[in-house]
């Protein structure tokens, strides 16, 4: 787990290569190192946080053994072991997957993509080709941005590296209208930041001798999986299911430094605690972070001790106080450069501080199995497009009434593609591809890293989800009970209370603490977002009505509030 940057091109200079190393260093503090070609046309930084391999033959850029390609690699590549076998003769000089990753591409080319599981983005330069080539994971575990600006192409890990190598950081309105008035962010190529784009998951970027970009989708989903059901028994799916779960974590579990898991009371943490178990045998004692806020109404630790109490896991649990809030909150916004997921981010932030303090470096958890098997609540009755709908709620999570016509009218469209027959797939691809886990895994992506801490998800393992989507509807939601078919998988792993136990949507109290011990900071952060932005983009007496009647009591969820908080932040 690292941070790239990159820049290609005429007319930049070291300096700027340099800003945005220093910029991400929080991703990679053991060491760091930079490449400049002979002509200064391109340039490859790095920042290392050493997990496979930690002596020095580890640190990037890695060469070929040719000498002609250079790579600057974020992630893992978890079969990199069976890779490294497939590429005998080569001759390697280190015990990285980083190197693995540039021998297979010199092997293969671009197909070399469909061999890999992992998390990555990476940046590849042919030294005598003057190309370059790149590409992001399946499902964009990994983030890689870029801009192209005064003539030359800026990649990095992080917008902020980008604002640090001197493009402006001026604020995409129609990201912003998207997002306020219709609750999208981080389902297409768009940030919040004009002239900056996120590559999106599955595709692949190059760039030729004459200085064309061109970006294409190498991976997609829905295409992989097909639009024909699985019809063996549900018998055989789930045994073939049960292995492809341990291969997942088994492979997860490679690593030259401590590794733990994160740890909630529900179905799917609970899982990935049970195949722990079957990995690394049941005298595991890989430690166990779970989060609270001393709120027995959405602390779950009595699930995670009834979990743990017939292991050798120590749990270590981690305390979120509202004093500790503000100042958390307004770290998180440095590292993440766009609006974030709330309180539920900041507990998590703060739970990956804890992990860092303990001496473990990577940590496993449990995103991704509400996807593959249907476990939200609005899968019963699918909505047809837009933003994924907030669980818990009744009520309305906008207010696009409270901005001006003139900026609401600037959010761009979203039709989402409906590539399968059935709705309940299509909701299902939406939230993998375009709504629920792109955001979700921008937000973890930073707050583990603004840790140095290395997040693996075992359960985002691309033959999962192939295997899932191809499943019928009643093997995902019988009779009222979603993720039917893994809880059958979990029934010899968990306790039966874990395994029946219905979803519970709400781990924070967040919308308590913002109409409680958090109201005036979250006044003051409204406030300054009205400051910056009222009159052109909000009907600042709306707001302000709508926030005191929040702070009444008269709204069952806080996704509305937290937008104007979060725009407050970013004014800053």
């Amino acid at each position: 787990m690292c941070g790239i940057a990159a820049v290609f091109g005429p007319g930049w200079n070291a300096c700027q290569l340099d800003a945005m190393r220093a910029a991400q260093r929080h991703r990679g503090p053991d060491a760091e190192d930079s490449y400049v070609d002979s002509t200064g046309f391109a340039g490859l930084a790095h920042n290392r946080l050493s997990i496979i391999d930690l002596s020095a033959a580890g640190r990037q850029p890695i060469w070929s053994a040719d000498g002609n390609l250079a790579i600057i690699f974020n992630g893992e590549i978890y079969n990199y072991c069976e890779l490294r076998g497939e590429l005998g003769g080569y001759p390697f000089h280190s015990r990285t997957d980083t190197e693995v990753l540039l021998a297979a591409y010199r092997r293969w080319g671009e197909a070399f993509l469909d061999r890999l599981t992992g998390m990555f983005a990476f940046v590849i330069w042919n030294e005598r080709d003057r190309t370059m080539f790149a590409a992001r994971d399946r499902f964009g575990v990994k983030p890689l941005h870029y801009s192209q600006w005064n003539g030359a192409l800026y990649l990095a890990s992080e917008i902020r590296a980008l604002h640090a190598a001197g493009i402006p950081a001026e604020l995409d309105t129609v990201s912003c209208a998207s997002y306020l008035g219709a609750g999208l962010h981080d389902h297409s190529e768009r940030t919040f930041w004009k002239n900056i784009h996120s590559l999106p998951p599955g595709h692949k970027m190059s760039l030729d001798a004459a200085g064309r970009v061109r970006v294409e989708c190498w991976y997609d989903l829905a295409e992989r999986t097909g639009v024909d059901y699985d019809t063996r028994t549900t018998a055989a799916v789930q045994e073939e299911y049960r292995s492809l779960l341990i291969d997942s974590v088994r492979l997860r579990f490679r690593s030259d430094v401590p590794v733990g898991i994160n740890l909630s009371g529900g179905l799917d943490s609970s899982t990935l605690l049970g195949l722990v178990q079957v990995v690394d045998g049941e005298a595991s004692r890989v430690e166990a972070f779970t989060y609270i806020t001393d709120d027995s109404n959405y602390d779950e630790l009595p699930w995670v001790r009834q979990m743990l109490a017939r292991t050798e896991h120590r749990s270590i649990v981690c305390h979120l106080a509202p004093q500790e809030t503000a100042e958390l909150a307004e770290s998180i916004q440095r590292h993440q450069s766009e609006p974030f997921g709330g309180l539920p981010t900041v507990a998590y932030a703060k739970l990956f501080e804890t992990v860092r303090a303990s001496g473990v470096v990577v940590v496993m958890d449990g995103q991704g199995m509400d996807e593959q098997w249907a476990g939200y609540d609005y899968y019963e009755a699918i909505p047809n497009g837009g933003a994924a709908p907030i669980q818990g709620t009744k009520q309305r999570t906008l207010r696009p009434e409270c901005l001006t016509k003139e900026f609401r009218d600037l959010a761009m469209p979203y039709e989402p593609p409906r590539p399968f027959p059935d709705m309940l797939r299509n909701r299902q691809y939406w939230d993998t591809r375009y709504t629920k886990i792109p955001k979700a895994l921008r937000f973890n992506d930073r707050i583990s890293m603004r840790s140095s801490i290395e997040l693996r998800e075992p359960f985002l393992d691309h033959r999962l989800f192939e295997l899932a989507f191809r499943q019928p509807p009643e093997r995902k939601i019988v009779n009222g009970t979603r993720k039917w078919m893994l809880r059958r998988i979990a029934q010899d792993l968990l306790p039966d209370e874990i395994v029946t136990a219905p979803k519970r949507p709400l781990q924070t109290p967040q919308r308590e603490w913002l109409r409680g011990p958090l109201r005036g900071w979250a006044t003051d952060r409204i406030e300054a977002a009205l400051g910056r932005w009222g009159g052109a983009w909000f009907n600042r007496d709306l707001v302000r009505h709508e926030w005191r009647d929040y702070c009444a009591g008269n709204s069952d969820n806080s996704f509305y509030v937290w937008q104007w908080i979060n725009l407050g932040l970013m004014a800053q």
